[in-house]
């Protein structure tokens, strides 16, 4: 079974940016978000994928990930998924020896910036770089596939 081990921050400030490596626009969009797991496509400009996320709130969750061809994920995308489509770019920083991923939302998300930080082992230490904020793993609101039901637009005032 896969398993994604991953820790969610707000940011404490902008100085993230001259640390980054690269970035990567994503669409994504949800077929499913049920209780027990989420079923999304994603594309970025050249590839696309089909993700099935178990929907355990916390450090730890099965994922499963396919490639799949970016014509079809378009397809899917625009005429399946739930929307809003989650738009974002996602930057990569190191720190370390960690790879952050950086994700700044565009859209009905616009506004909303959070790192996330993989783990290989539950429990595994790691450094935080003084840009990173509060931790929000536990806060269902801040996963994607309830940013695509209840946008951060809607949201954003009591936080």
């Amino acid at each position: 079974m896969a398993q994604e081990i991953e820790h969610k921050f707000l940011l404490a400030n902008d100085d993230w940016r001259e640390y980054v490596s690269h970035s990567v626009i994503y669409k994504q969009g949800y077929l499913s978000s049920q209780p027990t797991s989420s079923i999304r496509v994603r594309i970025s400009d050249s590839e696309a994928w089909l993700n099935i996320k178990s929907a355990t709130i916390g450090t730890q969750r099965s994922e499963y990930e396919y490639e799949i061809p970016l014509a079809d994920a378009h397809e899917i995308l625009n005429n399946l998924c739930l929307k809003p489509v989650i738009e974002k770019t996602r930057y990569h920083v190191t720190h370390e020896n960690h790879e952050w991923e950086i994700d700044e939302f565009d859209g009905e998300n616009e506004g909303l910036i959070v790192a996330e930080i993989e783990l290989e082992a539950v429990g595994e230490m790691f450094a935080k770089p003084d840009w990173i904020g509060a931790e929000v793993t536990q806060d269902v609101r801040y996963y994607n596939n309830n940013l695509a039901r209840e946008p951060y637009c809607q949201w954003r005032d009591d936080v």
